[in-house]
């Protein structure tokens, strides 16, 4: 089924109308009942104002970026989308196209939507302590996903969110057992296709979707480059990009993690904004599935960078973050129809679709 992914990018301590946005966006999302919702908590970025929060540093920690996730039907996100226009702040606003997958799709996904045969990406959204036997589920997932050989896989935690409609928070001392999270891979398209009825069968009632990406590069392997896209689409409806960068905590550059010399280089660049989010569980070429473990002297949680640019500017994003995994990570590439940026009640772009194809 098509479907739209909303995904908004802000500050942890943004505020509208002396309330939290991360609240009243997923309270939003709850009202609404939409499918598939999470608020994921970054670990550093920047953005319009290229102000850096990392929580490495103290002093820079109080406001880390976070990003909320809203999946479901066209028509239903476009009705979010009307309330969410309401609500007065700042950050950036996309809005991508996704095929949903009904709850009875135990068969092979044939045929693959258009575009979807070079190469996927796969979001599995489950329960925060759902578990496949005696252990937790997003670890069978991507078992399951690095033994039938897709690129990569990293397992993220929300906070807040709601799964098949039902709102859930974490809270402080709760087993928080029904907060969603999700596990974002990416892969050939027909490996991700083959995969779904096995999905279906291990976890009791996930939902997926799938997108169009393009693999660019794999443990340091230039596989193909971005995809060349005009400024606009044949309607003058403006077209952007969305690079994102899979590495470890422990993958370094230079004596630093990799996903923090990214967003210090793209931020010295001029880039639009970015966000690195650290997974609890994943993988990413033929490294066997990690995450932190207790006891451990050295981190080696998966991180996810990510940086929405209009493609004339991707060039150069990409050259950076190509520099820096010349030899691990996993890097892909996206077109995305609809951007809006907030900043000091400027608003540049828009959520009209474009289209475009390539």
């Amino acid at each position: 089924m098509n479907g739209l992914k909303l995904m908004t990018y802000f500050g942890e301590r943004d505020r509208v109308g002396g309330h939290l946005l991360a609240d009243e966006l997923l309270d939003l999302y709850g009202a609404h009942e939409v499918r598939g919702s999470l608020l994921l908590r970054g670990v550093e970025g920047f953005g319009l104002t290229h102000g850096l929060r990392t929580d490495r540093l103290l002093t820079l920690s109080e406001d880390l970026p976070v990003i909320s996730v809203a999946i479901d039907e066209r028509d239903r996100i476009t009705e979010l989308v009307d309330d969410l226009m309401q609500i007065k702040r700042r950050g950036l606003v996309t809005l991508e196209r996704i095929e949903t997958l009904p709850p009875d799709a135990t068969q092979m996904v044939e045929p693959l939507a258009p575009g979807l045969h070079e190469a996927a990406k796969l979001a599995i959204y489950l329960g925060r302590q759902e578990r496949v036997g005696s252990d937790p589920a997003f670890v069978a997932v991507c078992d399951l996903l690095h033994r039938r050989g897709i690129a990569g896989a990293t397992a993220l935690l929300g906070v807040d969110g709601t799964l098949h409609g039902r709102r859930s928070r974490a809270r402080l001392l709760a087993r928080n057992a029904d907060v969603p999270m999700m596990v974002v891979a990416v892969g050939s398209g027909e490996r991700i296709s083959t995969i779904v009825p096995e999905l279906r069968k291990l976890l009791d009632d996930p939902l997926i979707t799938l997108e169009r990406v393009r693999i660019c590069k794999r443990d340091g392997e230039l596989l193909a480059r971005p995809h060349m896209l005009p400024a606009e689409d044949a309607a003058g409806m403006g077209l952007w990009q969305k690079l994102t960068v899979y590495t470890s905590s422990s993958a370094l550059h230079e004596g630093r993690p990799i996903h923090s010399e990214l967003v210090r280089r793209l931020r010295e660049a001029g880039a639009g904004g970015a966000t690195t989010l650290r997974g609890v569980w994943g993988f990413h070429g033929g490294h066997e599935p990690h995450g932190d473990r207790l006891l451990q002297l050295r981190r080696r949680a998966p991180a996810m960078t990510i940086a929405v640019e209009r493609p004339d500017r991707l060039a150069k994003c990409f050259e950076i973050a190509d520099e820096l995994t010349a030899e691990r990570g996993l890097v892909t590439t996206e077109m995305v129809p609809a951007v809006m940026a907030l900043a000091a009640g400027e608003r540049r772009g828009g959520l009209r679709l474009a289209s475009h194809d390539y």
